[in-house]
């Protein structure tokens, strides 16, 4: 890697580091910023980040960001929550997100010709999973109802890792995925069962081999996290010498992961178990948002810059389709009968922000050297850059304007809808 694009990257990363909080509070999100600069270090502004020179270290970091947020994302859900709220996520992520599938394949069908069915399906499903960093204003303001926030943190959190076999059938329809080797019966059963086997089993010892050596003061602190990191790149890493998908693997691992340590809880668990697992995750947390940093950095560099010296009219109006209708109209059907307003229904469909996960899957398809690989990348990397821009200017705005919306309506209606998750907290 150039050692000046290090030290750029370096330099960036700091400098947002320092005025984070201030930034916080206005329109410029740390994504924006990463991907503004990004572009200025590929190929149209300095020419330091440029993927082909780099190609294994730049999918190697992306992937390994992917799988830190899968992980974590599924760990961090708690069963409570989905109890208290379990419509709004569930209905997002059983109706809403095959709908936005769906409905995504229709839409490219008729605006990108060119591109095989599979093909089709492979830019729908790349843009369908949610990425609530982008507008992290959107999901923690406090004044926005607490159902709305943790349903589309919670949605964010596990959408991507829903998507993934999707993502793989379509790759392997389309000719790509395993060298061409296997089909989507293999594809199948090697990354949707035995990966999501093999994650549950890691996920669930680690877990069990944390609680039971925090109980006896056996583990130092200070290592705890890295048996955290360890069942992750165990899962990953045996998911791959299967031939499965390493990032179903790391998601499962995170959701029996998470389950076990918060059952050792409600049981009864010693506090030095309890006070550590937090923690322990929070730093895989931080380490994953480190390299999404990188990430949205390099993404601006070497896939956004050159994809936007191929761009043409389809491309653009797909992204805005996409960032609309296709992912807002599902919504609002997946939420018919539920009693929401209207304002909560449209800004629910409104935040949901592509980005590390569109990302990732596009590289991946892109590697496959598909027929339609160009205009595929740049449909992706367009949409992601869009709402990249479009989901942090609006985040803090429109986040402020609905949490006032909603404490008028509760004022006059006490039993708002809305407000179901405070009066049962």
């Amino acid at each position: 890697m150039n050692p000046w694009a290090a030290i750029a990257a370096s330099a960036v990363i700091s400098s947002y580091a320092v005025v984070s909080r201030r930034l916080s509070t206005t329109m410029l999100s740390g994504p924006m910023m990463f991907v503004s600069f990004g572009l200025v270090l590929g190929p149209l502004g300095l020419d330091l980040l440029d993927r082909r020179t780099n190609p294994e270290l730049i999918r190697v970091l992306l992937e390994s960001a992917l799988a830190l947020v899968l992980f974590t994302g599924a760990a961090s859900i708690r069963t409570r929550e989905l109890r208290r709220e379990h419509f709004l996520p569930v209905r997002l992520l059983a109706v809403g997100l095959p709908l936005t599938m769906a409905f995504g394949w229709l839409v490219a069908w008729l605006l990108l010709p060119g591109l095989t069915v599979w093909e089709l399906a492979l830019v729908a499903v790349i843009l369908a999973p949610t990425d609530a960093a982008l507008g992290q204003q959107a999901v923690s303001d406090r004044s926005i109802p607490a159902l709305v926030r943790h349903g589309l943190s919670v949605e964010s959190g596990l959408n991507d890792g829903m998507a993934v076999p999707f993502f793989l059938l379509a790759l392997a329809a389309a000719g790509g995925g395993h060298d061409g080797h296997q089909g989507p019966t293999a594809v199948f059963f090697l990354a949707l069962v035995a990966s999501s086997a093999i994650g549950l089993v890691v996920g669930w010892l680690g877990a069990r081999v944390l609680r039971w050596s925090s109980a006896r003061g056996w583990s130092a602190p200070d290592w705890r996290p890295i048996l955290v990191l360890a069942v992750l790149v165990i899962a990953y890493a045996l998911c791959i010498v299967v031939d499965g998908s390493g990032f179903i693997g790391a998601w499962t691992a995170g959701l029996a992961f998470g389950a076990v340590l918060r059952t050792g809880r409600v049981a009864g668990s010693s506090g030095a178990a309890d006070e550590g697992s937090g923690g322990d995750v929070g730093f895989l947390e931080r380490l994953g948002e480190l390299l999404a940093a990188l990430s949205f950095l390099i993404f601006g560099g070497a896939i956004l810059g050159p994809s936007l010296e191929h761009v043409n009219w389809r491309m653009p109006v797909y992204a805005v389709l996409s960032l609309s209708i296709i992912r807002m109209l599902p919504v609002a059907v997946s939420l018919i009968g539920t009693g929401l307003r209207l304002p909560s229904i449209a800004y629910t469909g409104w935040f949901g922000p592509r980005g590390l996960a569109s990302v990732v899957l596009g590289l991946i398809a892109f590697e496959e050297h598909l027929p339609g690989t160009d205009l595929l990348t740049g449909v992706v990397a367009v949409t992601v850059a869009l709402s990249v821009c479009l989901h942090g200017a609006s985040a803090a705005f429109l986040g402020s304007r609905y949490g006032r919306w909603y404490a008028r309506a509760r004022r006059r209606s006490p039993e708002l809808r809305e407000g179901s998750a405070e009066s049962s907290a």
